[in-house]
């Protein structure tokens, strides 16, 4: 394929420069045929977009791989074939293409899959111990330190949840009130 920039190069070359074709292909690798097809049309691009891959080998054996790659999707991730061992599999029953067909074909086939089966469930409920799970409530107990004795360095001792708040059945709201 050629660019824009080879383009205005190969027209620069030939029209302000005055070059012949045969030094612009010379000068930038380029086959004659391609000079001219720049120099007498003006595209400002080419392309060229295969519409049908032919599969003259792989044709025939299109079903039977497809069965394969079928069967290979329902099994477990451990358990599934490599795309090499599908190829293998496939040359011992009398295939004689190569394995890039093969390659070629299952990841479109798979592309293909993935596209219909796009849809995710994400659960919203956990059964307990699946997540994690914290208590926000509004406690106003504080930690105390196990072992007074010890010195510096020493972090607090977290609370047990047998330890917190024992005893309490109110708080104190500060206006010799307590209420539950």
């Amino acid at each position: 394929m050629i660019v824009v920039e080879t383009i205005a190069k190969i027209r620069r070359l030939a029209l302000t420069q005055g070059m012949p074709i045969k030094a612009i292909c010379r000068e930038l690798g380029i086959s004659r045929k391609v000079v001219r097809k720049v120099l007498r049309g003006g595209e400002t691009a080419f392309s060229y977009e295969r519409t049908t891959q032919p599969r003259p080998k792989l044709g025939p054996w299109q079903d039977q791989l497809d069965g394969i790659l079928l069967a290979n999707d329902a099994k477990p991730s451990r358990e599934r074939l490599t795309l090499i061992r599908i190829y293998e599999d496939l040359r011992d029953q009398g295939y004689e293409g190569g394995y890039d067909a093969v390659r070629r074909y299952a990841r479109k086939w798979s592309k293909e899959r993935g596209s219909v089966s796009t849809e995710a469930y994400v659960p919203l409920y956990y059964a307990p111990g699946e997540a994690y799970q914290f208590d926000w409530s509004p406690r106003d107990c504080r930690p105390e330190r196990r072992d007074d004795n010890r010195q510096g360095g020493a972090c607090p001792a977290l609370p047990q949840p047998d330890d917190v708040c024992k005893g309490l059945s109110a708080r104190d709201t500060g206006d010799g009130l307590r209420r539950p």
